[in-house]
């Protein structure tokens, strides 16, 4: 793990490598651990280990890792400031909570390599998870999920909350099964995992009539940007009714689930998504329902982020869900 002074950290937090997130000598192991995955699985040809910038963008000034820490920085010290978004302060009266940032997790980003970076990655977040901290993590592309499933306990039943444009239910592309096609496929396989919502569908992506036809078979429940739009926050709620409140819950976030007017920065707009205020209130619900597993937010493109909305957009959402959890425990 890159160490760094804590005015380059998460919401201003102590850095400590995963294996060792207790701070400020306190006996009881940080609540809520931040951790960059910079994980980006090529597809064929595709030059790896880079985040994509499409041609005519400007490069990124920094890793979307660190943009999200950068956003972050305006809210370091002010925990007890009120939230409007929470309902009241991040950490609620009478509730305690440790931050931590633990770093990126350094990964070769070579092809030959992607077996040993999946296992990094895993690895990682089973060392935060051991201590009793919740992962809070910002990914590369959309293979991050199930690298980040698999290094959760796995002796509990874990239901999925996914954001995002796009199904991501291909079996493999191009051979390979591991890669940002194909995340929810590889979740729906792991035998603990139950209820699968997949929310803010729409557009074109690489999903064809038998990944819609498996995903449905599967269970999951698909659920199209334009049916949010229409149901309002009442739909909201029925969706965060369906999970069951004695099972954790894994939310993987999609930035090209946020309509690209509040969350610019991502390499697939897709017109129609969702707005800032129903995603928060879904996250929020849900996080405030289930014991909080993890949470990612991926397919984050700092080149196309020229005002640094969707990195501030990233931070909030991850302090609202942390919020949120908070308040369940308390």
């Amino acid at each position: 793990m890159n160490r760094r002074p804590a005015a380059d950290t998460f919401l201003g937090a102590p850095f400590a490598a995963p294996a060792h997130v207790a701070v400020s000598g306190a006996a009881a192991p940080a609540s809520f651990a931040f951790l960059g995955l910079p994980l980006y699985v090529p597809y064929g040809d595709e030059p790896p280990a880079a985040p994509p910038v499409a041609p005519g963008a400007a490069a990124p000034a920094m890793s979307a890792v660190d943009a999200v820490r950068a956003a972050s920085a305006a809210y370091a010290g002010i925990f007890d400031h009120y939230d409007f978004d929470l309902g009241g302060p991040l950490v609620p009266d009478g509730g305690q909570a440790e931050f931590v940032d633990c770093g990126d997790v350094p990964l070769s980003g070579a092809p030959e390599g992607l077996a040993a970076d999946l296992a990094a990655g895993t690895a990682a977040v089973r060392d935060v998870v051991a201590v009793g901290a919740v992962p809070l993590v910002v990914a590369g592309d959309h293979s991050a999920p199930p690298v980040v499933v698999r290094g959760l306990p796995d002796d509990r039943p874990l239901d999925v909350l996914q954001v995002d444009a796009h199904l991501d239910f291909r079996d493999e592309v191009a051979g390979l099964r591991d890669g940002y096609s194909s995340p929810i496929r590889r979740l729906r396989e792991l035998p603990h995992v139950g209820t699968v919502v997949q929310v803010g569908l729409r557009d074109v992506g690489s999903a064809r009539e038998a990944e819609v036809a498996a995903a449905r078979a599967a269970g999951n429940v698909l659920v199209r940007a334009e049916e949010v739009h229409l149901g309002g926050a009442a739909l909201l709620d029925e969706l965060a009714a369906r999970f069951d409140p004695a099972h954790r819950v894994y939310i993987t976030i999609d930035v090209d689930g946020l309509d690209p007017s509040c969350a610019p920065g991502t390499l697939w707009p897709a017109p129609g998504g969702l707005w800032f205020w129903q995603l928060a209130r879904l996250i929020r619900a849900v996080a405030t329902r289930c014991e909080l597993a993890g949470v990612d937010i991926c397919e984050f493109a700092p080149g196309h982020d020229p005002q640094g909305h969707t990195a501030l957009v990233a931070a909030r959402l991850l302090m609202i869900v942390a919020g949120a959890s908070l308040r369940r425990r308390a």
